[in-house]
């Protein structure tokens, strides 16, 4: 890769000239800035976003990561960041795995937004403590380097168990999340807690990892012990449209013999027949929220840890018992 070092060899000037005309300062005569500017192309010098982010304290970019990009979910709510991203001169990487953890450190990124599982809070810490800015969306930490908005996931879920007891049924089956899903551990605990006001549900627990493939293995299980109408709250939509896929081919019905109800509210949700039943908040306002938040915290300005309300989508895949 061509360094400044060797343009200024081939322009025989000093490294500080070359750095000089490359950033327009008017300590080098308009002749030499044009030469060595045009020895940069002819060279095809691309700068180092690292050593210009150290030089300017600011590299313009927000890194958000992401546990990964699967599913129908993560389409708005990217939007949403980037559009305040970029009314506001800043762009948006999307990161995955440890390696990318390093952009934070390294200064590559002035800033992060968390919404993976996997990325450890001990470290997002470290990061603060050091003076990086985050926002998380995915976990609750007190800093104040770091905001968080994070989702009413216990309101969700104990209006989608309120809709199943108001629609008459006794049976109810809830297919989990990922363990290590702090939106599927907060809404597990709501409804655990929701069932308790009726004495009369017989209350069922299913594995489930947010997406198709486990909603189609939990439908399966209720198939094989089916005595009778069941209602199941599908702690997010993949797993309702996996339930969805199975059931397609069966006997039972979905709304007539397994009442489903979802979580997210994905585009999706509204074209499957019959319509899934569930909650609905706006993915594109969590986003944008998220980036207005980190950029507060870059310009040092006064915050709130901020919540994304949500509300009951009602539909034909929960009938009455």
């Amino acid at each position: 890769m061509v360094s400044i070092k060797d343009i200024a060899k081939k322009a025989g000037v000093s490294i500080s000239t070359v750095s000089y005309a490359l950033n327009g300062s008017t300590k080098v005569t308009k002749e030499t800035s044009e030469r060595i500017i045009a020895i940069a192309k002819e060279l095809d010098y691309i700068p180092s976003a690292a050593a210009r982010s150290l030089k300017k304290r600011e590299t313009k970019i927000i890194g958000v990561y992401l546990t990964d990009y699967s599913g129908a979910f993560y389409g708005q709510l990217l939007q949403g960041m980037m559009e305040t991203l970029t009314q506001n001169g800043y762009e948006l990487i999307v990161c995955s795995g440890k390696e990318s953890h390093r952009f934070l450190p390294e200064r590559m990124v002035d800033g992060a937004i968390i919404l993976d599982a996997t990325y450890d809070t001990e470290e997002l810490l470290s990061h603060a403590e050091r003076g990086h800015k985050l926002v998380v969306m995915d976990r609750k930490i007190d800093h104040p380097n770091i905001s968080q908005v994070l989702l009413d996931n216990k309101a969700g879920a104990t209006l989608a168990i309120d809709h199943l007891a108001e629609k008459g049924h006794n049976k109810v089956y809830v297919v989990k999340g990922p363990e290590e899903s702090f939106d599927a551990r907060q809404r597990l605990e709501a409804v655990r807690k929701a069932v308790q006001r009726y004495s009369h549900i017989e209350y069922i627990e299913l594995d489930g990892d947010f997406n198709k493939p486990s909603g189609e293995t939990a439908a399966k299980k209720i198939h094989d012990e089916f005595s009778g109408p069941v209602g199941v709250f599908c702690l997010n939509d993949e797993m309702a449209i996996g339930m969805f896929n199975y059931f397609s081919g069966k006997k039972l019905k979905i709304g007539k013999d397994v009442h489903v109800i979802g979580f997210d509210n994905i585009e999706t949700a509204q074209y499957i027949h019959p319509r899934l039943a569930t909650i609905n908040y706006s993915k594109f306002k969590w986003g944008a929220l998220a980036s207005e938040l980190l950029l507060k915290l870059i310009k040092n300005q006064e915050i709130d840890h901020e919540r994304i309300n949500v509300s009951l989508v009602e539909g034909d895949s929960v009938g009455k018992r």
